[in-house]
Order: structure tokens, then sequence, then C-alpha cells
């Protein structure tokens, strides 16, 4: 048995969808529409019609039943060769990270030359749930064995069965949104409003700047009228945002948390090509950047101390202990920014741990998820296309660092490196 050393993964480009409002452009679109149109984009643009990629790997976290096999369905509906294997996955806000990490290790081990990795979500297509009790009484009925046993389960049904199981954004394990568990970390470690509402205001500023200088030209494809993110807002300032009423930890004494200085209820979709050097090599495809080490974290929200969205405090410097580099030997930071006061307590943790302050120059230069929004299993391959160009761009070798929180107390961490 031959037994190679692994390959480098390169990222060759990306192709997403414009974010949205939930209930507004893409209020009948689902998750198959939007995936099936991100994945088309990068089809077009790197001329895959027809080609057998050796896999996809995709995901949704707000997703329906029928959406079992959500990538393979999204894989036939497009014009990639049909004979191209797929599967979903899904870990809350990392599913889109975790899908180009799955892909890049089969890559790596020379299980596959080329894959596509991604992901989709729509907050306005929400699945709504049948009752509980409904639902037994439903299979109660489906069990029976004649006309008379089902129309007698079927005579316990009452009004109040009828209304459906709204999905809730919500801990199933605290009952807390993810937004009153963020309140919570702002408070303790004493993230201010003025800060907050700073980076929110950044991140929209650097995201409007960005599409101006065509920066995100061939890394969004035009969907339902849409051609920019729905949710960016050019004029935006930390002063303007100042006048918002505060919408999280409003039991607080002093709440900071706004709707402008959080990340709002968002659909969309964005994949990302992958390939080995040699199968990008042989289509005259120069490399953006290479995926090089990822590390994942998860830390007890429930019983312990720490902040929902805070295991990437703990992903992160493992990250960069195994790899041997500093956080400050990066070029570019990529940290997702589900709400600013998350932002702002991760870096305090990090510089708790000894770490050194980040260079806010080099912090989400393209802007991120305060200005793009944020649908949910979508944002990691937003992440990764755009850090990778973001290091092409610079025309020397740079290194990236990504960071994504993630409901269920967890995080995802990745590099990209430029030789």
């Amino acid at each position: 048995m031959n037994i190679s050393a692994p390959r480098r993964v390169a990222v060759i480009g990306g192709s997403r969808t414009p974010f949205a409002r939930s209930d507004g452009p893409y209020a009948t679109a689902s998750n198959q529409d939007l995936l099936t149109a991100a994945l088309g984009g990068l089809v077009e643009r790197y001329g895959l019609a027809g080609e057998r990629v050796g896999e996809f790997v995709a995901g949704a976290v707000l997703k329906h039943s029928r959406d079992f096999n959500l990538a393979r369905e999204t894989v036939l509906g497009s014009a990639l060769d049909p004979r191209t294997p797929a599967y979903d996955i899904q870990q809350a806000c990392g599913t889109g990270l975790q899908a180009v990490i799955a892909a890049a290790n089969k890559i790596a081990l020379g299980a596959v030359d080329s894959a596509i990795a991604g992901g989709s979500d729509t907050a306005s297509d929400a699945p709504l749930g049948v009752n509980d009790e409904l639902r037994r009484i439903l299979l109660a009925a489906r069990r029976a064995r004649s006309t008379r046993a089902r129309l007698k389960a079927l005579s316990a049904v009452r009004p109040r069965h009828l209304v459906p199981d709204i999905p809730r954004n919500a801990e199933p394990r605290t009952g807390l949104s993810m937004g009153e568990h963020a309140a919570r970390t702002a408070r303790r470690w004493s993230v201010s409003r003025e800060d907050q509402d700073q980076l929110a205001a950044t991140s929209h500023q650097r995201l409007a700047a960005a599409y101006e200088r065509g920066f995100l030209d061939d890394l969004v494809v035009p969907y339902q009228g849409l051609t920019r993110d729905q949710n960016l807002r050019p004029g935006s300032t930390a002063g303007k945002l100042a006048s918002l009423k505060p919408v999280f930890g409003t039991s607080d004494p002093n709440p900071t948390m706004t709707a402008g200085n959080s990340t709002p209820l968002t659909d969309g979709a964005a994949t990302v090509l992958l390939a080995s050097e040699e199968w990008a090599r042989e289509r005259g495809w120069e490399p953006l950047a290479y995926l090089t080490l990822y590390e994942t974290a998860a830390v007890d929200y429930v019983d312990g101390d720490e902040g929902l969205l805070m295991a990437p405090a703990y992903a992160v410097p493992r990250l960069l202990e195994r790899a041997g580099l500093g956080i400050e030997d990066f070029d570019l930071y990529e940290i997702h920014e589900a709400f600013a006061s998350q932002v702002l307590a991760t870096l305090a943790a990090w510089e708790k741990q000894g770490l050194p302050p980040l260079d806010r120059d080099r912090l989400n230069v393209a802007g991120s998820s305060l200005a793009t929004g944020h649908p949910f299993a979508a944002t990691g391959a937003r992440i990764v296309a755009t850090l990778a160009k973001l290091l092409a761009e610079r025309e020397a070798p740079g290194r990236g660092l990504i960071s994504i929180c993630a409901a269920g107390g967890q995080g995802v961490t990745a590099i990209l490196e430029r030789p």
C-alpha cells in the first residue's frame, strides 16, 4: 500500500448570490433554488458544464424534511455532470467552512482531485413543523388496523393541535436566543456600545468600497433582481447607528446591542471551488490561495461560564500552536460578524490569553456579516472565497486567518496561505 504525503488544496474561486433580508426579494425562493443559483454561477464562470467534479459538499441550517438530499438535488438541477457525487453537512453557522474542510480533506488525501463546497439558508422559507401532539395523533392513526380505530385516533384532534411548530432562534439547552447570549457576553467582557457601532459602520463602509472597486464582480452572481447585498448601508456611520434602540439584553441596566450592530435574518447561498494543484494546472487556473490548516472547538455555555459564541477564543490559540505561528504573523483576518459584540469579545479573549492585539486595518477589510447579512450555512464559503481573492490581490506571499462562531457553543477556524 502506497501512502503519499498530503497534497496542497487550492482555492480556485467562489460564487454566491447577493444576500437578502428575510421576507424580502427571496421570499419564495427555497434553499435549493438559492444553492442552485450560486452553484450555477460557479459552473458558468469556470466552464464546468458537463464536467464531473470530485464531489459537492453543502448544507443548510433551516431545512425542510424534503431537503434531506439538498446537495445532490442541487447538482441534478445544475449543469454539472449528474454523475457528480454530493452530500449534506451541517454545523450551524460553521456549516460552510466545515463543508470546505470536508472537501479539502479528500483532495489532500488524493481521494478526489476537485470539489465544490458551500451552503444555503433562507429564513423566509423556514420549515414549519407539525404540532408534536398532532404528530403523535397522526402516527397513531397511521398505525391503526381498521377504519374505526383510525377515526377514534383522529377524534382526539383539538384546535390547539393545529398551531404549527415555528422554528425558534433559541438554544434548546437554555431557551435563550443567540442575541440574548451575545448580550450576556457583551456585559461580561464590558464591550461598549460605541465600539460595537463603530465596528458595524466600518463593515458597511468596507463592503461598499469593495463593491465600488469591482472586487465582488466575479464573486457575486445576480439573482431575483439583486446585484448587491440588500443589507448593505453604504452611508452607515457610528453616529447614525447610535440612534437605534437596543433589542437584546434590554433588561440590563445599560443594554448595548441593536439591530444595527447585529446581523439580520438573511437569505442566500455561496459556493467555492477547490482543487489539487495538478487539476488546476491542467485547466490553466492559478490558485488564489491554499487551505493549510484548520481547528474546531466547543465551549460549555450551559453549565460553564463561557459565552455561546466564544469557542473561537479557544480554537484560534490551538490553531496557532499547531501551525507554529503567532497571531501577528497574518496579513489578513476574517472574523465572522454574527454580532459586533461577539467579535470584540473574542478579540479581548485572545488578548487575555496573551496574544497581541490585532491590527484592525487587516480585519474584515472587504466588510463582513454585519454588512452582507448572514445566511447561516452560506457564510463560511463566502468568507473563504473572499479571503482567498484578497490574498491573491496582494501579488505577494500572504497568510489569512478565518474565525467563525456557531450555535451550540462551537467554533471553526482555518488558515489560508498564498506562497
